[in-house]
């Protein structure tokens, strides 16, 4: 008898008795939802998923960083169950926990979870040098970028303007490209000016002051202090001076903090292994990205969350002697 028929009938004998032959483990899947692939926000989930991936072999869970429409896309998204995991502004996370601003028709989101935030954001305008732009008043009656629906920025922005008393019809053009659009846009001069939140520094920012000698402008006002005085989620924040080519002095503006979120869909098990991955390699973490640069654990397991801790990561955190 042949060595190959041989093997072959031990194989379908032992398949059979049910033993003798290791069955495929199903790997779990899991999905985060994050921006553009423009955006900080994709960077930070392909961070988290490349640590996950580098030990499937070990745990079983595979990790995908999903392209989106940015933070009010994925909160929804994760509220319908059809994402198990996204990165969010802090202020958006807020809303949605409390079913405030955007999120007061569907209600507080009771099953959303905290696991950690990231970096700063700062809400940034670009602007072309022959526009006439100083300040974000001098928005009023030009073509500026608002964002696409279902961004954080876009909603951000919306929450200033109505602090303004402004719609969109206060601009002579109302552009709702992508931020992956944006630069391109603004340096062929469909757009004098765009609007990210985002951390620095930012490739699509840095597009737009190298292709066409842009610059960004100051955010601040008494309007922006009062918004600064309610509301918790926001802070003062600076675009740092030196980052981008001819934009040599710190810019001052607000700003918010991207956080990773999650439903309670999510197993403690899942929850508690990634929180658990990132945090042990942090040092790793940080190098993906220069926003990075500057995370601190005990900034990262507090700022910026408005929703309950995960009781996986919260496992973790207390394992540590965080909380």
């Amino acid at each position: 008898m042949k060595t190959s028929r041989l093997v072959s009938i031990i194989v379908i004998a032992s398949m059979a008795l049910g033993i003798g032959v290791a069955r495929p483990i199903q790997a779990e899947e899991i999905a985060i939802g994050t921006a553009s692939r423009a955006g900080v926000y994709f960077q930070v989930g392909q961070a988290i998923c490349r640590l996950l991936n580098a030990e499937t072999a070990q745990h079983g869970v595979v990790c995908k960083a999903l392209p989106t429409d940015g933070s009010i896309d994925n909160l929804r998204q994760i509220r319908a169950a059809k994402r198990q995991l996204g990165i969010v502004q802090s202020d958006w996370q807020y809303h949605a926990v409390n079913g405030t601003g955007t999120f007061e028709a569907a209600g507080p989101d009771t099953d959303l979870r905290a696991l950690f935030s990231v970096h700063g954001e700062s809400f940034t305008v670009v602007a072309r040098r022959d526009a006439g732009i100083e300040s974000f008043d001098d928005l009023k009656g030009k073509r500026v970028n608002i964002g696409n629906p279902g961004s954080g920025q876009r909603a951000t922005l919306e929450v200033l303007m109505a602090a303004k008393g402004w719609d969109k019809n206060v601009f002579s053009l109302a552009n709702e490209l992508s931020a992956s659009e944006q630069s391109l846009a603004l340096c062929h001069d469909r757009v004098q000016a765009m609007v990210y939140v985002v951390g620095h520094p930012n490739a699509s920012v840095a597009q737009a002051v190298n292709l066409c000698d842009a610059f960004i402008v100051p955010v601040t006002g008494p309007v922006v202090d009062r918004l600064l005085a309610d509301n918790p989620y926001y802070a003062r924040t600076q675009v740092p001076g030196g980052i981008y080519k001819g934009n040599p002095k710190p810019v001052s503006t607000f700003g918010v903090k991207a956080t990773v979120v999650a439903s309670t869909r999510l197993s403690p098990d899942t929850a508690y292994l990634l929180v658990k991955t990132v945090f042990e390699n942090l040092d790793d973490f940080k190098k993906q990205h220069p926003a990075f640069a500057n995370l601190e654990t005990a900034d990262m397991i507090k700022d910026g969350l408005s929703a309950p801790l995960h009781d996986g990561a919260l496992r973790y955190y207390r394992e540590k002697g965080w909380l």
